[in-house]
């Protein structure tokens, strides 16, 4: 960009440089002399139209590119933001799993844990009450 920037004011500092050279040493007449700046001035015209639109297009599809380029490493950024959230997800629920194993166990041997004490306390106090039953009867 800053070449075309420079070679455009080479251009114009050229074609003002020849315009005025052209008309001090011009042997042609005011009128003639007159024509020739004018057709000096519309190809320079002409000349600047055709750069911006040369520059103007080259903007425009180097834009383009620099947009679908963005847009290719997006979904490609998403796509793989999704695909380890997908694989984080799955171990977590994995890790849950286990961890609601490791609990329903642990909450069975507590509850088994409990159970036979109650089970061999109360034994004992039937065994205990029955004996002295017995001895009362006896």
């Amino acid at each position: 960009m800053a070449k075309s920037g420079s070679t455009f004011l080479a251009l114009l500092t050229g074609a003002a440089i020849g315009a005025g050279l052209g008309m001090l040493y011009a042997p042609e007449s005011g009128e003639e002399t007159r024509r020739k700046l004018g057709e000096n001035a519309r190809r320079t015209q002409d000349d600047l139209n055709k750069r911006y639109r040369e520059t103007s297009s080259n903007l425009s599809t180097r834009a383009k590119k620099a947009k679908s380029d963005f847009e290719l490493r997006l979904e490609e950024t998403l796509s793989s933001a999704s695909y380890k959230a997908d694989e984080i997800l799955s171990s977590l629920e994995s890790k849950l799993e286990e961890l609601r194993k490791q609990n329903s166990k642990f909450q069975k041997d507590r509850s088994e844990g409990n159970g036979s004490k109650s089970t061999a306390s109360s034994g004992k106090s039937k065994k205990g009450v029955a004996d002295s039953a017995d001895n009362a009867v006896g």
